[in-house]
């Protein structure tokens, strides 16, 4: 099962002026989310929750995390959660072509799921340990495509991604949620930009957390997982239906706040 820490939400609205491209700058989300009934959201849920897909590096977390404090909602990354998977199946020595084992160690799973952090990054045990500092490292981005393309391990995520949108007043981050996870939700947003911006932005927050990695291999990773992402049988990364597109190589994180945050209150 997946677990949210339980901590009142706070409410505080960011001002900000005008800055260097969102993936630059830093927020914080004092935020936790209560664990909410394994159920399928209802419709009146559903109009409290924002869908954001893209790939790696888009910009889903840094505007998520905004946005989150802004509308004092709850923010649950998916992405961590296939990466908590990768990093127990690493740990016990699983093949990675295994699909069996690897659904069976994402349904067996316990995941403590907490709010990301000032830097982004969210906290996370697994079956009690805390795997927090091992999900961006290399072996987990090699073999996280490979875990998350199993229908079994699929399955099991999106199951528990339903139950954290059971109560709505969340915006969830991942590549299929609005066209699979939540197809439902009234408002689906798309970011997207070049593989090789992208991968600058990845190899800036690395080098922040003080993890260098060569952008040239980033940039090699990006776009492996981009193919296998797209070309995937069980939810492949793509637009969903009806989904406001964005891309965001030249924007700013407030200028791509503000579009997300337009379009939420056309759907009011």
């Amino acid at each position: 099962m997946i677990r949210g820490n339980q901590t009142d939400l706070r409410s505080s609205v960011l001002v900000q002026p005008r800055t260097p491209p969102y993936n630059r700058q830093r927020l914080t989300q004092n935020a936790a989310a209560p664990e909410p009934p394994n159920q399928d959201p209802s419709a009146a849920v559903l109009a409290l929750v924002i869908a954001i897909d893209g790939p790696v590096a888009s910009g889903k977390t840094a505007v998520g995390l905004q946005l989150s404090r802004e509308l004092n909602y709850r923010l649950v990354d998916t992405g961590m959660m296939y990466r908590a998977v990768t990093c127990l199946a690493l740990q016990e020595g699983a093949d990675l072509e295994d699909e069996a084992k690897l659904a069976e160690l994402a349904q067996s799973a316990t995941i403590d799921l907490e709010q990301p952090d000032q830097y982004g990054l969210t906290a996370i045990s697994i079956n009690g340990t805390d795997v927090t500092a091992q999900l961006r490292q290399p072996p987990v981005d090699r073999g996280v495509s490979f875990v998350s393309r199993v229908p079994g391990v699929r399955q099991a995520m999106v199951t528990r991604q339903r139950g954290l949108a059971a109560e709505g007043r969340l915006i969830m981050l991942g590549r299929d949620i609005g066209g699979v996870v939540l197809p439902d939700a009234p408002l689906k947003v798309y970011l997207d930009a070049s593989p090789k911006e992208r991968a600058h932005r990845r190899h800036l927050e690395l080098a922040e957390a003080g993890a260098f990695r060569p952008e040239a291999e980033i940039l090699e990773e990006l776009e492996q997982r981009d193919e296998m992402d797209r070309k995937r049988d069980v939810s492949p990364l793509k637009p969903a239906p009806g989904a406001l597109i964005i891309n965001t190589d030249d924007l700013t994180l407030e200028e791509v706040v503000a579009r997300v945050r337009a379009a939420a209150s056309a759907q009011k």
